[in-house]
């Protein structure tokens, strides 16, 4: 019974979702610097996911969906992705 309490107790804590967010950097010191190297790069991660949603958004006029089934939804969405793609690295096709 004591490894059944144990085992139960371990997995409730190993699935409760982890905080992805940035973290609050207060003084100075080895941890501080560390937490402020982490917290760049979830920036540089994020930034280059928001961008993308940027401009489907604004050039391709993907602000609001009309309700047309989840099917339509979802080919307009991969489309207008794709698109988007297109369009962040049309630079480096051309050139």
């Amino acid at each position: 019974m004591a490894g059944q309490d144990a085992r139960s107790s371990t997995t409730a804590v190993s699935t409760l979702a982890k905080d992805r967010t940035n973290q609050r950097v207060i003084g100075s010191g080895v941890v501080a610097e560390l937490e402020r190297i982490v917290n760049r790069i979830k920036s540089k991660v994020r930034s280059r996911v928001e961008h993308v949603f940027a401009v489907v958004k604004r050039q391709f006029g993907f602000s609001k969906v009309r309700y047309r089934g989840l099917a339509k939804n979802a080919t307009r969405a991969f489309v207008v992705l794709g698109l988007a793609n297109i369009y962040l690295a049309r630079k480096r096709l051309v050139g």
